[in-house]
């Protein structure tokens, strides 16, 4: 397998949950540290570690950069960051805690410049579009508004700005286990070869990894699918070793 598999941590106060469709209201809460989490990643051969503080999306300024060192520091991977990056201050605390790459997306919508700013600063390597859709239209400030901008306006603007890095989520489909909406990103990543564009939202079984896989889509976030045993820690090893 080609395709790069980066498991997800979403957090609300420290502790690992997922969300159904983006609603805070419909949350199941995990016992485990995130911190062995992420270590239990590392172990088996993952390299990237896409990281959600829900509680930074909806107070629009990251709440869980403590468990983001506690990770960096106990482990090598390559992490990724979202969750309320609005402020050139709050890049900054997420990148000096650890994070490799600050996933921004509401900003992206509501102050598109001072992302182009940002990656002209830092380096498309680092920033990371969020594009969450929901109806085809972005959602923004934790999924709890829409805009009315679509992700194909949003990318060509930033392509354009040298923008290399998407993760589109299918809000629909996040946390459903109904599978990805595969025609979604294919028509994107044809649209814009140039662009590494993340598969979110709905990953259900390996089979689905394995038909992304074969679509020649680069990369994948599996998190519910995970947590729920559709998906073991044993087969990712043996996926990641083959691959």
């Amino acid at each position: 397998m080609k395709i790069e598999i980066i498991p997800a941590i979403d957090m609300i106060g420290g502790q690992c949950v997922r969300l159904t469709q983006g609603d805070y209201a419909q949350r199941t809460t995990y016992g485990a540290d995130p911190v062995e989490i992420a270590k239990s990643y590392e172990v088996i051969g993952i390299r990237r570690l896409h990281v959600v503080d829900l509680d930074g999306a909806k107070a629009a300024a990251p709440q869980n950069l403590d468990t983001l060192r506690k990770i960096a520091t106990a482990t090598k991977l390559d992490i990724q960051y979202g969750g309320g990056i609005k402020s050139g201050e709050a890049l900054e605390a997420v990148l000096a805690a650890g994070a490799n790459r600050a996933i921004c997306g509401s900003v992206a919508i509501t102050a598109p410049e001072r992302f182009e700013e940002w990656l002209a600063a830092y380096g498309a390597e680092h920033i990371i579009l969020g594009a969450d859709i929901r109806a085809g239209k972005v959602a923004i400030n934790g999924w709890l508004e829409s805009s009315e901008t679509d992700v194909q306006t949003i990318v060509r603007r930033f392509a354009a700005r040298g923008l290399r890095q998407v993760i589109c989520t299918d809000i629909s489909r996040d946390g459903m286990l109904t599978g990805p909406n595969f025609e979604l990103y294919t028509t994107l990543q044809e649209e814009f070869p140039n662009i590494d564009m993340t598969v979110s939202g709905g990953i259900s079984s390996m089979d689905d990894l394995v038909r992304l896989d074969g679509m020649g889509l680069r990369s994948v976030i599996v998190g519910k699918a995970i947590y729920e045993g559709r998906i073991t820690l044993k087969e990712l090893e043996k996926c990641l070793q083959n691959g």
